[in-house]
C-alpha cells in the first residue's frame, strides 16, 4: 500500500508499507512506460541494476502482461573486474540472467564481461551504448549513495566517459557482504566496471527501487542533502522523469 508520496525538485518519491508492495508498484509503473514507448518506437533500450534490492521489482516486472520483450534491448550497469559473466555466481550478469535476462525473450542482451582486457571491454560497451541510446534505467541506490558503481570519490556528474573502471570504496565492498553476495570482505573484488553518471542520466525515464533499513541514510541524503557528487544519487533530482520507490524501512528517516 502507498503510504506517502511527494516531490523533491524534479524527483518523485513514493513510499510503501512493504518491500513487496514497493516492488510490485514500481514494476507496474515501469511496464506502463515500456508499453507507451513500444507503441511509438520499433524497439527500446533498457539498463538494469543487479542487486538483492531489485528482487521484488524484477520478479514483478517479468510477470507484467502485454510487453513485447522481443523489441527490448537489455544492458546492465556494472560488473566486477576479473569475474566471468557466464560462470561466476557473484557476477552481476549472472544475477540478471537468473532474475530477468533468461526469463523473458529480450530482443538482445549485452553483457559486461569482467574477464579479458578491462580497457578494451569498457570501450566495447561504450560503443554499444552510443549505438543504442537508452530509454529507461531501472536502478537502485547503494548504502554510500552510489548509483551503479559511481561511489563518492569517483562519481563525476560531467564524466567524459560512458563506461569506466573504478576502485570500490570500503562501504561499497562491505555492502556486497551485507547483501549476501560474498561471504567475507576479502572475497569482494576491489575494482569494477561502471556505467558513468552521464551514461545513466542520458535515459529519459528512471525507476529507482530502494528498500531496507541499510539504505535509510542514503535515501535521506538523496532527497534532503545537496545535489552533489558526495551523494551521487542526488543527481536524480535533476532527471526529467524519475521516481524513487522506498519501503517503510528505507524511508524511516524521512
Amino acid at each position: 500500500m502507498l503510504v506517502r508520496s511527494f516531490e523533491k525538485d524534479l524527483l518523485r518519491v513514493k513510499i510503501y508499507d512493504t518491500r513487496a508492495a514497493m516492488g510490485a508498484e514500481a514494476a507496474k509503473d515501469a511496464a506502463a512506460c515500456m508499453r507507451k514507448l513500444l507503441a511509438a518506437k520499433r524497439a527500446i533500450n533498457m539498463i538494469f541494476a543487479a542487486a538483492p534490492s531489485q528482487n521484488e521489482f524484477l520478479a514483478a516486472l517479468v510477470k507484467e502482461p502485454d510487453i513485447d520483450w522481443t523489441r527490448v534491448n537489455a544492458f546492465h550497469m556494472d560488473e566486477y573486474v576479473g569475474l566471468d559473466c557466464d560462470t561466476a555466481p557473484q557476477s552481476f550478469a549472472r544475477f540478471l540472467k537468473d532474475a530477468i535476462f533468461d526469463v523473458v525473450p529480450f530482443g538482445s542482451v549485452s553483457l559486461l564481461n569482467g574477464k579479458g582486457d578491462p580497457e578494451a571491454e569498457a570501450a566495447r560497451y561504450s560503443a554499444l551504448l552510443r549505438e543504442n541510446p537508452v530509454d529507461i534505467v531501472c536502478m537502485g541506490i547503494g548504502e554510500n549513495g552510489h548509483i551503479a558503481f559511481n561511489d563518492p570519490g569517483v562519481a563525476e556528474f560531467n564524466d567524459s566517459k560512458l563506461v569506466k573502471i573504478v576502485a570500490l570504496d570500503l562501504t561499497c565492498r562491505t555492502q556486497q557482504v551485507h547483501d549476501g553476495c560474498f561471504a567475507a570482505l576479502d572475497d569482494v573484488p576491489t575494482h569494477a566496471f561502471t556505467l558513468t553518471i552521464p551514461a545513466l542520466m542520458a535515459a529519459k525515464h528512471h525507476f529507482c527501487v530502494v528498500p531496507a533499513p541499510t539504505k535509510a541514510a542514503a535515501v535521506y541524503e538523496t532527497i534532503n542533502g545537496p545535489i552533489s557528487e558526495a551523494c551521487p544519487a542526488s543527481i536524480l533530482r535533476r532527471a526529467p522523469d524519475a521516481t524513487l520507490y522506498c519501503d517503510s524501512d528505507s524511508a524511516s528517516r524521512l
